[in-house]
């Protein structure tokens, strides 16, 4: 199975562009990050500060591998696997009752696990997966270069939205049920 250039660029360079970023932030903030890791209880307490700093190293060495085409099936299989891990902590926490902890995703902002969150997690998946299937052989011109730029902006457009009504799901909740 083959997938059109375009698709493949776009899938790649949004999971990508979603991986650098929140890498970035995780970095940016370790303590918070690190603070997010141990409210899952699934490691070990010596694990913990290891595992927070290796992680977001890991996101970031997964997002670059994904921007060349020659790298672009290493990035999309260790950022799979990335996702597939961060969905089964979320999974198991949701499991427990722990949906208040934040998820750890990046940025300041408080972000409650939810299974809308295992949902955005296989939508992502999904665009490993697409990142990660042969491209149709065909040249691309400008103007795919062009498509798939604009496509994969509009993706990140739709995740960001998506990261802050999951984020404020809990407050919508509230005023729906307000009397």
């Amino acid at each position: 199975m083959t997938l059109d250039p375009v698709f493949g660029h776009t899938a790649a360079a949004c999971l990508g562009a979603v991986l650098l970023l929140g890498a970035l932030d995780k970095l940016r903030e370790p303590a918070l990050f690190r603070d997010a890791v141990e409210d899952y209880a699934l490691l070990p307490a010596a694990l913990v500060p290891a595992f927070a700093r290796a992680l977001p190293l890991v996101e970031a060495l997964a997002g670059a591998l994904l921007l060349p085409g020659a790298t672009r099936a290493l990035g999309a299989a260790l950022g799979g696997a990335l996702l597939l891990l961060v969905s089964a902590a979320i999974a198991i926490n949701l499991r427990r009752g722990r949906t208040r902890i934040d998820c750890g995703c990046g940025g300041a902002a408080h972000t409650p696990l939810s299974r809308g969150l295992v949902a955005r997690n296989a939508v992502l998946l999904l665009l490993a997966l697409a990142a990660a299937l042969p491209a149709a052989p065909r040249a691309t011109v400008w103007l795919d270069l062009v498509a798939a730029g604009f496509a994969t902006l509009f993706l990140l457009g739709l995740y960001a939205v998506a990261n802050i009504l999951l984020g404020q799901h809990g407050r919508l909740l509230e005023l729906r049920n307000a009397p």
